[in-house]
């Protein structure tokens, strides 16, 4: 059983001292310390109710989690509530890495790794088996992957191309119109512009820039991890402007009414000389 050391963990991660987590949770100083200290080896059910209400953590995860061998970022999950006994859905805990200096690396996914990334998203080993690096202009705060996309569905970023993503803990905080990588259970790595529907839904509307793809709908159950776009490197090099059939077809345009008032302006100067 491991509450003893968790709820010592959680109140110094709070910035608590004994005294202030004591008063909140109804109990003398020299009690919490007791508690902490393994010397209340049984405590009460009232007692259990009254951590799990503070730190807002299940009473399960206190006792049988060793929240010691957790990450920061799997530690911060639970605080902001993604435990699946408190809140009724599956607790996502991210696997990742750390360089020799413990800053979080940024993983690899290849596009050769994608069917092996949706089934060991999860399965320490195998984050541990990708390719690995860092990128100094990142917050160090943050954690980031890197994920090889493939088609054409995303144009004018092209096939192959690799998209850098920040981890989404909260996933109601996905943003109308951004762009993100989205791994679920069915269609594993995809990335699309995305549509926030799960308040009334509980759905992911996800639509591509290119327009022959059409825009549907994900169940947010089918979700396993949600990534937002920062960057993407490609080494394919960008069609010049002026090759836009768009702009093209404007340039074209503008060319023929020139050539229009042109004319119109040479039969008027021929009428002015008769």
């Amino acid at each position: 059983m491991y509450f003893s050391s968790n709820i010592r963990l959680l109140r110094k991660r709070k910035k608590r001292t004994q005294e202030v987590a004591a008063l909140a949770l109804g109990f003398s100083r020299s009690t919490l310390n007791s508690y902490e200290n393994g010397a209340i080896t049984n405590p009460t059910v009232e007692a259990l109710i009254n951590f799990s209400n503070y730190f807002k953590i299940s009473i399960d995860t206190l006792l049988r989690v060793d929240m010691s061998k957790l990450s920061d970022l799997q530690l911060r999950e639970l605080e902001l509530g993604y435990d699946s006994y408190v809140r009724g859905t599956k607790l996502r805990v991210l696997a990742t890495t750390v360089d020799s200096k413990n800053r979080e690396n940024i993983e690899l996914v290849p596009a050769k790794a994608k069917a092996g990334y949706t089934a060991g998203y999860n399965d320490t080993e195998f984050i541990r088996s990708l390719p690995t690096f860092q990128l100094p202009f990142l917050s160090s705060d943050k954690k980031f992957r890197t994920f090889q996309i493939s088609g054409d569905s995303m144009l004018p970023i092209p096939d192959k191309s690799y998209v850098t993503a920040e981890f989404v803990e909260n996933w109601m905080e996905v943003k109308d119109g951004n762009a993100y990588i989205i791994l679920t259970h069915d269609d594993g790595i995809v990335f699309k512009v995305v549509y926030n529907h799960i308040s009334n839904m509980k759905k992911l509307l996800l639509k591509s820039l290119n327009p022959a793809y059409k825009p549907y709908e994900v169940n947010i159950n089918d979700v396993k991890e949600i990534w937002r776009f920062v960057n993407y490197i490609s080494n394919e090099f960008p069609e010049p402007v002026t090759n836009n059939p768009k702009l093209s077809n404007t340039v074209a345009r503008i060319q023929n009414e020139m050539n229009k008032i042109k004319d119109l302006l040479g039969v008027t100067q021929e009428e002015d000389k008769n």
